[in-house]
């Protein structure tokens, strides 16, 4: 271990990062987001693998530039989900090329991109509103200490409510 590795980022670290994110779309369109914080116990609350990797080992100070792929923030942009459906059953007033299409079925949200409108038939995306976008980070540690215990015993708490999906 070397010298600084009290204040490298590992597992129940608490870290402080300043970062700014740039979206490229799959179509080229990209979009510059304003710089933000974020703390988090590293090992603990789970971050994009990407950034987790490009972090790891690192001390305050130091700055890194990223490329996180679709597949770990929106979902990759899936062909199979470009679909010709029937125009019966929609509403036609709300049928508007390039926009998103939302209509409560069954007690069920049916949301889809509109294509093209055709004769009898549409042409749709159900596709995520984000999915194939690829996001760009400029990250700076701000800070790296050793976490409480409860901070770690938080974090943990936070953690297992995303996982189950309530956060």
């Amino acid at each position: 271990m070397s010298e600084n590795a009290m204040d490298e980022i590992r597992r129940e670290k608490m870290v402080t990062l300043k970062y700014r994110m740039t979206t490229h779309s799959p179509e080229g369109a990209f979009e510059e987001r304003t710089e933000e914080r974020m703390s988090f116990v590293y090992g603990v609350e789970t971050q994009v693998p990407t950034l987790e990797k490009a972090i790891e080992g690192r001390s305050a100070g130091e700055k890194v530039s990223l490329s996180i792929p679709p597949a770990e923030v929106y979902g990759e942009h899936d062909p199979a989900l470009i679909l010709e459906i029937p125009k019966k059953g929609l509403i036609k007033q709300r049928l508007k090329q390039g926009q998103f299409y939302r209509q409560m079925k069954m007690g069920t949200l049916v949301s889809f991109k509109v294509l093209e409108i055709r004769p009898e038939t549409v042409l749709v995306d159900f596709n995520k509103p984000m999915a194939g976008i690829r996001v760009n980070m400029d990250v700076e540690i701000l800070d790296v200490r050793e976490a409480t215990a409860e901070e770690i015993r938080s974090a943990a708490e936070a953690q297992a409510k995303r996982t189950i999906g309530c956060g």
